[in-house]
């Protein structure tokens, strides 16, 4: 127990005592009811702020919760202890109600964010919208859930300012009460594979036809065993959702500009491969281009032909 701790608890025994004797020596309905309420304050603070906030705080190892769990026991002193004052010394019921009801709304206020949390945590245990191993996103953060508390999920951050899928090595904690207002979108929950997409430019009088059976090729190889794979995980979640059908083999879609022919890519990729594959199609998409003599990349240069003169007029 701390000096102060101990300081003032030491205070309310003694006050405790004094009016107890007061009350004794001198009867009198004011001397009782202030020495009662002083017994049950003395009570309340040894079992909640002694016992509860300085010991039983002390084994919760998460600071964040460790502090919310502080926070309410020192709300909740409060509250029992105006809820025993109000009691000892209202006699009226009617007066005694409008105080209890004042009591709870400084409660609810006071403790939003601890019971929204709360809430949330028990939605997570009975929807199970997210659990430790799962990606996902809620509230603009994106990571990997690597634990679900009473109060918070914390989440091994990805994306952020790292161009890709992967760790930035943050870890970020998202209170649980998100659940309830945040949209919460769950990468792995059902099956663990996503739709990814290369879009490459290509110039007009590139083969277009030959560079989209490059790309199909390219993407046929490197993604066939995810592509089986997912099309067995998708085909198990239908009975569970209402899923349309589902292209898994590799497409290519055109689409004109005014510089150049657009050719987007897409396939199906494991969530945590999505950058890896992407990087083993992009660079075979290059090679392929390099060796061919009728594709060309588009870009925004600008290509100069003829000859230029210049001419020197000496005086």
């Amino acid at each position: 127990m701390a000096v102060g701790d101990f300081l003032q608890f030491f205070i309310l025994c003694v006050a405790t005592l004094a009016a107890w004797a007061a009350s004794f020596f001198y009867p009198d309905v004011t001397l009782s009811r202030l020495a009662l309420t002083l017994l049950v304050v003395t009570i309340l603070y040894a079992v909640l702020r002694i016992v509860l906030q300085k010991g039983v705080s002390r084994t919760i190892k998460d600071a964040k919760t460790r502090y919310s769990f502080r926070k309410a026991v020192s709300v909740l002193y409060v509250v029992a202890v105006a809820v025993v004052a109000v009691r000892i010394w209202v006699d009226d019921p009617q007066s005694l109600l409008v105080a209890y009801g004042i009591i709870a709304a400084g409660v609810a206020i006071s403790l939003q964010d601890f019971f929204k949390n709360f809430v949330g945590s028990i939605l997570l245990f009975l929807s199970a919208a997210y659990v430790v191993g799962d990606r996902i996103a809620i509230d603009e953060t994106t990571g990997d859930v690597i634990d679900i508390g009473l109060m918070n999920t914390t989440l091994m951050e990805i994306r952020g300012w790292v161009d890709g899928d992967q760790p930035t090595g943050r870890m970020a904690i998202v209170p649980n009460g998100h659940i309830l207002t945040k949209t919460v979108m769950n990468y792995t929950r059902d099956y663990n594979f996503i739709w990814d997409e290369i879009t490459v430019p290509i110039t007009y009088t590139s083969d277009v036809p030959a560079a989209i059976e490059l790309f199909l090729g390219i993407a046929r190889e490197e993604t066939r065993e995810s592509a089986v794979q997912a099309e067995k995980e998708i085909a198990a979640a239908g009975g569970k959702y209402y899923l349309l059908q589902r292209v898994f083999e590799p497409t290519v879609f055109t689409a004109l500009t005014d510089n150049w022919v657009s050719l987007t890519l897409r396939y199906v990729t494991a969530v945590g491969e999505r950058r890896a594959v992407r990087d083993l199609i992009s660079r075979r998409i290059l090679a392929g281009i390099a060796s061919s003599e009728t594709i060309e990349v588009g870009s925004s240069t600008m290509t100069l032909s003829g000859s230029l003169s210049v001419e020197n007029d000496r005086r």
